[in-house]
């Protein structure tokens, strides 16, 4: 599994409940908020759907969940949910990383088979922070990487860049761009990355992690709002699920 886009995957209705949600979990003071190292702003949101009914219903989502299911196997579980922000300006970089890294060593999942779903939140360019991938260099396989606690406000496991010379010298970069509702889809091994948003334009981008049942996590490292304990498969709701307005609440109103 590389990576897959679905462009408006997700309606302007839609977002905007998303929208509303993002607003009521980063106004909250909670270890499950980090923030970003030079300021206040909110860089990523953990643990969404055990802190929202929204987003406990968008991990369901059947946009999400069938499409993972044909690819992962039907039993998966939710291993986390956050929302990863780049602020206008002065939104820090995601440095090259394959999630596998993260799972393997802290978590304790034997293989890569996790998929790493998203929807973008807002409108994403080339100036505002986009996804960085190397295609095809999930072929590779596993890379080494070092524990980096230095260059943002959330330490990372890293692929060396010596790595990434050798993996991306004869093979394409690709950005992940789109309008907001925009739908990606990408595997735990594949390399990626993001640069810092100079941007006038704050780009969000919600993630959600599903993990086979069967390649669960060995490890109690990472507190449950990181990577979540429960392991009882997902079942997809109904298709219209974030769309009951009247009690949900949106951010704004829309036409």
């Amino acid at each position: 599994m590389v990576f897959s886009f679905s462009r408006s995957s997700f309606s302007t209705d839609e977002v905007e409940v998303l929208l509303s949600a993002m607003d009521r979990v980063f106004s909250e003071e909670s270890a499950a908020n980090v923030k970003e190292k030079n300021s206040n702003v909110v860089r990523t949101a953990f643990g969404l759907h055990l802190r929202d009914e929204v987003f406990g219903k968008l991990v369901r989502h059947p946009r999400f969940v069938e499409p993972a299911q044909q690819i992962a196997g039907p039993d998966l579980y939710v291993m986390q949910s956050k929302i990863n922000v780049k602020e206008a300006i002065t939104g820090e970089m995601w440095q090259w990383h394959q999630d596998f890294a993260t799972h393997h060593r802290d978590d304790g999942v034997p293989e890569p088979l996790a998929l790493n779903l998203h929807v973008f939140l807002d409108d994403v360019n080339e100036f505002n922070g986009p996804l960085y991938f190397i295609r095809g260099s999930h072929r590779a396989g596993a890379s080494d990487a070092h524990y980096d606690t230095v260059t943002t406000s959330h330490p990372l496991w890293v692929v060396p860049t010596e790595v990434v010379r050798k993996v991306g010298e004869k093979r394409d970069l690709v950005s992940a761009t789109g309008p907001a509702g925009t739908a990606l889809i990408f595997g735990d091994s594949l390399i990626h990355g993001s640069p810092p948003n100079l941007s006038p334009w704050t780009r969000a981008i919600f993630s959600l992690i599903l993990d086979p049942v069967a390649n669960r996590y060995t490890k109690d490292k990472r507190p449950e709002h990181i990577h979540h304990r429960d392991v009882t498969p997902v079942t997809a709701l109904d298709d219209g699920c974030l769309t009951d307005m009247s009690r949900l609440g949106v951010r704004k109103a829309t036409a």
